[in-house]
């Protein structure tokens, strides 16, 4: 199991940066180049000797949000984000931030 982890590791220090951006994509007079936020995540576990049952496990797990787009038209490149994935990802921020805010405001006025 160990030398599935490390193989695992490997492959995605491989992938590097080529996860986060597309390849570019040509439409009409402009090129556009995906941009996403990505993560990934690994586990692995197994019994060891002396127990009742044979034992392993493993499980992993990814996601891409698509943040925006670079868009390069008449010699000039621009950022132009994804709306409603940027407000997808904000909200439970705002959310959560706002009511941090709100404990340590009580919090300071006892």
């Amino acid at each position: 199991m160990a030398h599935l982890t490390k193989e695992i590791a490997d492959t995605l220090t491989q992938v590097g940066v080529h996860s986060a951006y597309g390849d570019p994509v040509q439409l009409g007079d402009a090129t556009i180049m995906p941009v996403a936020c990505t993560s990934y995540g690994f586990g692995a576990g197994e019994a060891g000797a002396g127990t009742e049952g044979e034992g392993s496990g493993g499980g992993g797990g990814g996601m891409a949000v698509p943040v925006g787009a670079y868009v390069s038209r008449d010699g000039v490149t621009r950022f132009e984000p994804n709306i409603i994935a940027l407000l997808v990802v904000g909200v439970p921020f705002v959310c959560v931030a706002g009511r941090a805010l709100a404990r340590v405001i009580r919090a300071l006025k006892r």
